[in-house]
């Protein structure tokens, strides 16, 4: 049997792929035309379209055993409307091709849907039951990740579906395009600056744990309802703030020097800059800023204990070991 895979050309879909194809599974691909050459190289069989497309999912889907849905716009480089017909109607389309085929569904969410600014400004213990709150308008990620959990959710309560969402912190690794080569720009430097005490752990997972975890869930009994899993945390040991980016530092033979930066004197810093953005758009960039500090400087908030409880997973990689994988990718290339 095969699994179908969107996003597959992604940091999380392109992990799922090698996840799959490690254990001998055939894997399926629904990817735009120029993507093909990612997933066909990562052994996945190709089949164009897009996610938005309901003939695309149609041809796609015969004889597949399950299906993880990645694909997803990241970062605000377009319009909200285009976000809301990839991460909307995409998985829209998704659940119904899922619920139709008699397959199970393996959506892939994030934590942003809780809120990040109420998260990171000092509440810990965020379980999936945690309750969402409002989020800004700009943040376009957050909020379609929000409708998109929902539009699952709603699929699922209809009956004959049986689904569930992987919600990942910030993700790492290979062919990461945005947190993973900034770190990595920022380390070759030899100097970072180290906000507080720098003993924090990050709120950081690596891709390849991820992918695991949906595997996990994929091989779940396909029992009808929704069901969402945290994924926030890499193997033990983890690593805090400073570890973490000299981790980095040893990966690249780079020497690091650590500057400390008082915490009052960045959340002043982002105060500035957030009210001079404020003063151009008053609404749409509310919150995300002082979310960024805590993100720094602030304890993983999130709780991963279910996916664990229910599913029997663990973490296969440890931080140092991922970064390791990815510094030698992005070294490769």
């Amino acid at each position: 049997m095969t699994v179908l895979v969107t996003g597959g050309s992604g940091l999380v879909g392109s992990h799922v792929l090698e996840a799959l194809r490690s254990r001998g599974e055939h894997v399926r691909a629904l990817v735009l035309k120029e993507s093909r050459s990612v997933v066909e190289a990562l052994g996945a069989e190709s089949v164009t379209g897009d996610v938005t497309d309901g003939d695309a999912w149609r041809r796609a889907a015969g004889g597949v055993r399950g299906i993880v849905h990645a694909a997803a716009f990241v970062a605000p480089r377009v319009p909200f409307a285009e976000f809301e017909r990839v991460n909307v109607t995409g998985t829209r389309l998704a659940a119904q091709t899922a619920r139709a085929a008699g397959v199970r569904l393996v959506h892939v969410s994030s934590v942003a849907v809780f809120g990040r600014s109420v998260v990171y400004a000092g509440r810990g213990n965020v379980a999936e039951d945690f309750p969402f709150h409002p989020l800004p308008e700009r943040d376009f990620y957050a909020r379609t990740k929000r409708m998109a959990e929902e539009v699952v959710q709603g699929e699922a309560a209809r009956g004959r579906l049986s689904a569930a969402a992987i919600r990942p912190s910030v993700i790492y690794g290979e062919r990461d395009r945005l947190f993973t080569p900034r770190v990595i720009a920022t380390v070759r430097r030899g100097v970072m600056p180290q906000i507080g005490p720098g003993t924090n752990h990050l709120s950081c997972v690596y891709a390849g744990n991820v992918a695991s975890a949906i595997v996990a869930a994929l091989d779940a009994p396909a029992t009808p309802g929704f069901r969402a899993y945290n994924v926030t945390q890499d193997a033990p040991p983890l690593l805090t703030q400073r570890q973490f980016l000299a981790a980095f530092a040893d990966a690249l033979g780079v020497r690091l020097r650590f500057i400390p930066v008082p915490v009052v004197l960045a959340h002043l810093g982002v105060r500035l800059w957030s009210g001079a953005l404020r003063l151009v758009h008053p609404r749409r960039y509310a919150g995300l800023a002082g979310a960024a500090v805590w993100f720094l400087v602030g304890e993983n908030p999130y709780v991963a204990e279910r996916i664990r409880a229910e599913l029997g997973w663990t973490p296969p990689f440890d931080a140092a070991t991922a970064i390791q994988r990815a510094v030698r990718w992005f070294a490769a290339r």
